[in-house]
């Protein structure tokens, strides 16, 4: 792809006035991929930064200007996006907090002085917690004091999120609904509490729970402790989920791991998750008998979204007393 003839051309395209720049901050994924892309076809100028050891191969193919950065080079990245004029950045994939754990860590990574400044109450003197809200919101708080704004990625590619509905051809069984509805109660608990995101449950029991390994980890351990199969994972946004980080994100992989592990349903969020790859998720997931529901409440059995899509005898649950739903969740996007 030639950047600087696809910018000359949206330059002359906008009657000369410059395009609208917008940075990414890239961690794991395809994700970065789809924002990228979507950006682009915008007529915006894309100026992105892969996380080494996260991004994947390619991105630079679909940005203007694209340069790799080590995770604990924050000072690096902010003179990065300032020297490119760019005062508009979001990020996009998910960055494995698990490396920041592992032996002489900080002798491979490196930090930068910013870095290190921003860091030091979370790790050095522990003054301060390290949730991932509170380390990202850290993060988000050093570039605004250099002029510099984080947006939601979803600003950029809103069709991403999940629409309400059953999304297979196949649709929950009463005990699979039961086992929603439990699951959705402990998820948004965790969630409450910054632990994780996801909960696998088989027959009203907790399989296993997201914390910092992340999803597909949390399923695969699920499949090694219900070794009949059969369960159900629950994946939702947190009780006041800022849109700017860490949106719950589900693609083909997520399918493609519950398979492996003996998973049979996917319940997600409505509204507030990224469904990436949806087309071939939904074939992925109807070819082999898999099951995928998105939901605003678990107590409110969707209709299918095909005419010719039959649910297996969905009933109407009562709602538990301590589930949250997104209406009674203040906004917090900012």
């Amino acid at each position: 792809m030639n950047a600087g003839a696809d910018r000359t051309t949206r330059i002359d395209a906008g009657h000369g006035r410059p395009p609208r720049r917008v940075g990414i901050l890239a961690g794991w994924g395809r994700y970065p991929f789809v924002i990228a892309e979507s950006l682009r076809r915008q007529g915006v100028e894309v100026y992105c930064l892969g996380v080494s050891g996260h991004a994947e191969p390619g991105l630079e193919e679909v940005c203007d200007a694209f340069g790799w950065i080590g995770l604990c080079k924050i000072g690096r990245a902010i003179r990065y996006f300032k020297r490119h004029g760019v005062s508009e950045v979001t990020m996009v994939g998910k960055i494995h907090k698990v490396v920041l754990y592992q032996p002489w860590r900080w002798l491979k990574h490196l930090p930068d002085l910013a870095t290190i400044r921003i860091f030091l109450p979370h790790f050095f003197t522990r003054r301060k917690d390290c949730r991932d809200d509170t380390l990202l919101g850290a993060v988000v708080e050093a570039f605004a004091a250099e002029g510099i704004r984080f947006g939601p990625a979803t600003d950029y590619a809103p069709g991403l999120l999940a629409e309400e509905g059953q999304l297979t051809e196949r649709g929950p069984s009463a005990a699979q609904w039961r086992d929603i509805e439990f699951g959705w109660e402990m998820a948004k608990r965790m969630g409450r509490l910054d632990i994780g995101q996801s909960v696998c449950v088989k027959d009203q029991a907790v399989m296993a729970v997201e914390a910092v390994e992340g999803t597909d980890l949390c399923i695969l351990r699920a499949g090694t402790l219900c070794g009949a199969g059969g369960f159900t994972v629950v994946k939702v946004a947190k009780p006041r989920q800022d849109m700017r980080f860490d949106v719950p994100t589900v693609g083909l992989r997520t399918l493609e791991t519950m398979l492996g592990a003996g998973g049979k349903v996917l319940a997600i969020e409505a509204a507030r998750t990224i469904l990436l790859q949806q087309p071939d998720v939904i074939e992925f997931a109807n070819r082999n008998k898999l099951i995928l529901v998105s939901l605003v409440r678990p107590d409110v059995v969707p209709s299918p979204r095909r005419e010719t899509v039959q649910s297996e005898s969905p009933v109407d649950l009562p709602r538990s007393p301590a589930m949250v739903s997104p209406s009674q969740v203040p906004d917090t996007r900012r």
